[in-house]
């Protein structure tokens, strides 16, 4: 992930699939309607495994599975919607047509597995986070907040011990 000038990035690293459901879950528990997670990483990194453990923070009772053919799955939470998208198999215009915007500005969580595809859809605002497989089952998560309520998130997740500085 390449950073960008004046925006920091933070850091978590995954041992286990244990870890990765605990980021996940502290996520969850600070993310509000609205949300946007631009999920990012090799073929088989974990994006998909993430957006399931968000989702049970989420309090998503249903089976999350990979929406890679549907493009978009729409599942409910506790208290709000969790919007699942995958954009590897569609163009960027094929993605402008599709109306994404009212999920990411809508009444619900979203994430965007292989968002780099469709990064001028995306909301400026939005929270990054690019997964690295560094062993069988650790993971390496870069996460970069672009605007102020993500900056804010990270900095309690930093706070709390769950980020680290890149």
């Amino acid at each position: 992930m390449k950073g960008l000038p004046g925006v920091k990035e933070y850091r978590f690293e995954a041992r286990d699939e244990a870890d990765t459901e605990r980021l996940a879950s502290r996520l969850a528990a600070r993310l509000e309607p609205g949300t946007v997670l631009a999920l990012d990483g090799d073929l088989g990194a974990g994006k998909t495994r993430f957006s399931q453990a968000l989702a049970r923070g989420l309090g998503v009772t249903e089976t999350v599975n990979s929406p890679t053919f549907t493009i978009i799955k729409e599942y409910e939470g506790r208290d709000m919607p969790f919007y699942h998208m995958d954009v590897y198999r569609i163009s960027q215009e094929e993605a402008d047509e599709l109306g994404l915007e009212e999920y990411f500005f809508g009444a619900g969580v979203c994430t965007v597995e292989w968002a780099s595809l469709i990064d001028a859809l995306l909301p400026e605002e939005r929270l990054e986070l690019y997964i690295s497989v560094t062993g069988a089952a650790s993971r390496s998560f870069a996460v970069r907040p672009r605007g102020e309520p993500y900056a804010t998130l990270c900095a309690g997740l930093a706070d709390e011990g769950v980020l680290t500085d890149a």
